[in-house]
């Protein structure tokens, strides 16, 4: 049985996480849960699953969750940065789904790697802001990273049984959001509530938007070309509106190598969780017999200039690309607000970046330096925009 610790259990990928740990008792226990403020949600997945402690995001919250449970069988409730490192290390896990939304699960993936477990990876800030890092601390732990955005599985799965020298580029498929075909001028007065209606997955709200502004494929670059030993150069977008094709692997013999799904996170959850092995899961399956012809388009950066932006912060390297996802998630959320505008999100995202001055080499806590300064610089830059 795999024991399994969960940083981030009430996200759409935590809770896509315990569909399938639930639907398989005899092959997976949950020894801990990492949360932040839904405690309701939190509650219940405790009381299903039986973690032997769980982490929330203050002490207030501690306070609230045990006052909701049942005492005689509460877990051990811990709460901030120490209390997500004991969820990242829980004494007997196997294996930690980090699956925290944002720059927030960095140093818990590093905990978890520290303390030798494998690691399931759904938060890609954590490669896009410190892959070096991340990676050099794998190995010296003898750590795998197994991918589970669907994307970034898809290209482990096409990896199989083959060359790295072999490749020759990767091809990141995209689904283009909502906006995919709107006219560039509608999309200066698009609402989050339209934002939020992304055609194919469902998502939390931070990734939906993020997919609309297609930031989110800049940053699967960016975290691709640590996955997988590539310079970004070799890693192309493609916009695929069906959402079938996960990602492509093209070897220099001129082979393609696609991996082919319905849409549903489940899927290269489950995988990651029992790799190298494949669970048996009675989801319908695809029916290619009833899907749309596939479609592919080359992304337009005027539209999606967050993905240039992703691909001019990776070239620069050191702290620039912690700074795009910390300017990035500010100015989301200010959208998120109704504090500015959805093409204001790159505008300011640009800003920021423009105003950063890079440390090519930086350690861990230049990482953290960077990620704060970027949060202040647009923090700023949107209180200007409002005078």
């Amino acid at each position: 049985m795999k024991k399994i610790s969960l940083l981030g259990s009430t996200g759409s990928i935590g809770q896509s996480a315990l569909d399938v740990i639930g639907s398989y008792p005899d092959q997976f226990m949950v020894t801990a849960l990492a949360a932040g403020r839904n405690l309701v949600l939190l509650k219940n997945q405790i009381e299903r699953f039986r973690p032997r402690l769980a982490a929330v995001l203050d002490e207030e919250c501690a306070c609230k969750l045990r006052s909701l449970l049942n005492a005689d069988s509460a877990p051990a409730i811990f709460y901030g940065s120490e209390g997500y490192r004991e969820a990242a290390t829980a004494a007997g896990t196997d294996l930690v789904v980090s699956a925290m939304v944002g720059a927030a699960g960095l140093i818990p993936t590093l905990d978890a790697i520290e303390g030798g477990r494998t690691i399931a990876l759904a938060n890609k800030e954590t490669l896009v802001m410190a892959g070096g890092i991340v990676l050099r601390k794998a190995e010296a732990n003898g750590v795998d990273i197994i991918p589970v955005d669907s994307e970034h599985s898809a290209i482990f799965q096409c990896l199989q049984g083959h060359k790295r020298e072999d490749v020759r580029r990767i091809i990141l498929t995209a689904s283009g959001g909502p906006f995919l075909h709107a006219p560039v001028e509608k999309l200066k007065v698009v609402t989050p509530a339209q934002a939020l209606r992304h055609p194919n997955w469902s998502m939390g709200q931070k990734i939906t938007i993020d997919s609309a502004t297609m930031m989110n494929k800049g940053l699967e670059v960016i975290e691709a070309g640590w996955l997988f030993g590539l310079p970004v150069t070799d890693i192309d977008v493609l916009i695929h509106p069906n959402s079938i094709i996960h990602s492509m692997v093209e070897y220099r013999d001129g082979s393609v190598i696609a991996q082919l799904g319905v849409p549903d996170m489940r899927i290269p959850i489950a995988y990651a969780l029992t790799f190298p092995h494949r669970l048996p899961r009675t989801d319908p399956p695809l029916d290619l017999l009833t899907v749309t012809p596939l479609e592919f388009y080359r992304p337009d950066l005027d539209r999606f200039p967050a993905l240039r932006l992703a691909y001019d912060a990776a070239a620069k390297g050191g702290t620039m690309p912690a700074v795009l996802n910390g300017a990035n998630e500010c100015a989301v959320a200010a959208f998120i607000g109704g504090i500015i505008g959805f093409c204001d999100i790159c505008g300011v995202v640009e800003k920021v970046l423009d105003l950063h001055d890079i440390q090519k080499e930086p350690t861990i806590d230049a990482i953290l330096a960077a990620d704060r300064w970027a949060r202040d610089e647009t923090g700023k830059i949107i209180k200007g925009m409002k005078n």
